[in-house]
């Protein structure tokens, strides 16, 4: 299983990035998949899931301002981040879970400057 992350960049306070993951390896439209996120000095944190039927979940810190979507027929899960904060800036990871086994993505850095 490979997961490639991209999108990510520098961005002022307020702006927007789309960060896409690719799948390959696997049946993607048939397991969960998410985004989490690291800062330096903190753990890393679940940012927002999406399960095989499209049900989402999201941390508080980021709801009504990010939003997760998959795309099954491109093997690829996105996360569209607005009103960014500067707060938002870590390394975004996007994770598949396939029978309670995690894959990682090497992960895509997102810097928020205020």
């Amino acid at each position: 299983v490979q997961l490639v992350e991209s999108g990510g960049g520098l961005v002022q306070a307020g702006g927007s990035l789309r960060l896409s993951c690719a799948a390959s390896g696997t049946i993607f439209s048939v397991y969960p998949t998410g985004w989490y996120r690291q800062a330096p000095g903190k753990q890393r944190e679940l940012v927002a899931q999406i399960t095989s039927r499209g049900g989402t979940l999201y941390a508080d810190s980021v709801k009504d301002r990010f939003t997760i979507s998959r795309d099954n027929a491109k093997n690829t899960v996105y996360l569209q981040m607005n009103s960014l904060k500067p707060e938002d800036t870590a390394v975004y990871y996007c994770t598949l879970t396939i029978l309670a086994r995690d894959y990682w993505g090497q992960g895509t850095q997102v810097t928020v400057s205020s």
